[in-house]
C-alpha cells in the first residue's frame, strides 16, 4: 500500500543529489544542536545522520554519471568508484577523495560535529555534484 501523502520522485540525479546536500542541512539545522561557544553539534548522531545523507547523495550522482559496475552479489567498493573516476577526471578524483574522507569517515563514521567541518563537507558534496553535473549528457 503507498503513502498518498508520499513526496515527489525525482527523475534528475543532479536534482535528486542537491536534494540529499539539502536535507543533510536541515538535518544538522534542525536536530543537531549547536554549541555557539565551541561551535561543535553536541549530538553526534545527527552529525552521522547528516554525514551519511551527504554521502549518498555523492555516491548517486557519481553511479549517474560513472555506471560503476556492480555484481549481482557484491555493492561496487570505493576503489571501484576510484579506478573509474581516475580514468576521466583527476580533480573530480581529488574532490571525492577528500569527501570520502570528510563525509563518509569523519562525519559518518566518527561524527565529528565542528561546525567548520560539517561546513566543509556540505561544500565538497555541493562541489563534486557541480563537476558531475556538467558531465552528464544534456
Amino acid at each position: 500500500m503507498r503513502d498518498s501523502n508520499r513526496q515527489e520522485v525525482y527523475t534528475d540525479p543532479v536534482e535528486e543529489a542537491r536534494r540529499y546536500v539539502q536535507n543533510a542541512k536541515d538535518i544538522l539545522n534542525e536536530k543537531g544542536k549547536l554549541d555557539t561557544e565551541l561551535q561543535y553539534y553536541e549530538d553526534r548522531k545527527y552529525v552521522r545522520m547528516a554525514g551519511n545523507t551527504l554521502w549518498n547523495g555523492v555516491l548517486l550522482i557519481l553511479d549517474a554519471v560513472f555506471h560503476v559496475k556492480k555484481s549481482k552479489k557484491i555493492r561496487p567498493s570505493f576503489l571501484d568508484y576510484e579506478k573509474v573516476i581516475a580514468t576521466r577526471d583527476r580533480k573530480l578524483l581529488e574532490l571525492v577523495n577528500w569527501g570520502y574522507d570528510a563525509l563518509h569517515l569523519s562525519m559518518g563514521y566518527d561524527g565529528h560535529g565542528s561546525k567548520v567541518n560539517c561546513q566543509e563537507g556540505i561544500r565538497i558534496a555541493t562541489l563534486i555534484i557541480d563537476r558531475c553535473a556538467t558531465m552528464l549528457p544534456s
